[in-house]
């Protein structure tokens, strides 16, 4: 009967001496073989049996009335109910977590998009951006004895954006490191009337040359193609231009400018860009005024 305990039984009894036999219907609650007895809670309450009165024991499924129908009905209900709304209330939560983590992840990811866009387009004006030197060329005193000047013939690079002269740092290494910027008053078309560039006017009819308007801590621009006149107007050098950055190394260097052999090295820096070197030895005899340095 322990299999039984907790069950739902019909209990068949009979007491000694009587013909007819007794049916009870309950859940087995116990059975205790010492005092001889089962514990049965029936419709008419909790009660006890005498084990030696039972004549047969079987579980059934209990026959509910109407009333305990309605009631288990409605408890069932409710529990679907509850497990609705447990279910609803998980659902929401997880829209809410996917809407706030797509948020942020859209709002990064957008983020890194405008972050790479400006790198990258920083980074192809870099690399793309600059100025290169062509060429140095070097003008000596009336003695032939020193390099009083230097002019580099200066283009945009291939596929390079608009240059601002006046944002350009110009460097000479000598004794000492010296830092040129551009003289606006210094820019000028070349005069082709004159016998060397070097002899360009600061303006039409002056008698004021370039080379005068440069010092230890300024250099001059002359024009030598200029289609657009932005050079000269704006100090832009755009695609296609050329011009000629003089120097004077006798502002910067003691003694009167360059000895030969003696070296001299540099950079042209823009504001954007890939900068250009240029670095060269004085040749050992100065045969003639305008001397081509390498």
């Amino acid at each position: 009967m322990e299999r039984l305990i907790g069950k739902y039984c019909k209990i068949v009894t009979k007491e000694p001496g009587e013909d007819r036999a007794s049916v009870v219907t309950g859940v087995l609650e116990d059975v205790d073989y010492k005092d001889g007895f089962i514990l049965v809670d029936s419709e008419q309450g909790l009660g006890c049996l005498r084990i030696n009165t039972i004549i047969a024991i079987k579980p059934r499924r209990k026959h509910y009335t109407e009333e305990e129908k309605h009631k288990k009905k409605l408890l069932k209900l409710d529990e679907e109910a509850m497990v609705g709304i447990g279910t609803l209330i998980i659902f929401i939560a997880m829209v809410l977590i996917a809407a706030v983590a797509s948020s942020v992840l859209i709002t990064t990811s957008e983020t890194l998009q405008s972050r790479a866009k400006a790198v990258g387009t920083q980074t192809i004006r870099e690399v793309s951006a600059g100025v290169a030197i062509e060429e140095v060329t070097g003008y000596t005193n009336a003695a032939q004895t020193r390099i009083e000047y230097l002019a580099l013939t200066v283009r945009p690079r291939a596929g390079s954006k608009d240059i601002d002269i006046s944002l350009c740092t110009l460097s000479v290494l000598y004794d000492n490191l010296t830092i040129l910027t551009l003289n606006e008053s210094a820019v000028e078309h070349v005069n082709t009337d004159n016998k060397s560039v070097f002899y360009t006017p600061v303006d039409p009819g002056s008698a004021e040359s370039i080379i005068n308007a440069t010092s230890s801590i300024n250099f001059g621009v002359i024009a030598i193609h200029d289609p657009d006149s932005s050079i000269t107007n704006t100090y832009g050098m755009n695609s296609g231009d050329r011009c000629v950055m003089i120097i004077n190394l006798t502002a910067i260097i003691d003694g009167g400018g360059l000895s030969a052999r003696e070296g001299v090295s540099g950079t042209l820096t823009p504001e954007i860009g890939i900068k250009s070197q240029y670095d060269f030895t004085a040749p050992a005899v100065f045969s003639k005024r305008i001397v081509k340095l390498d």
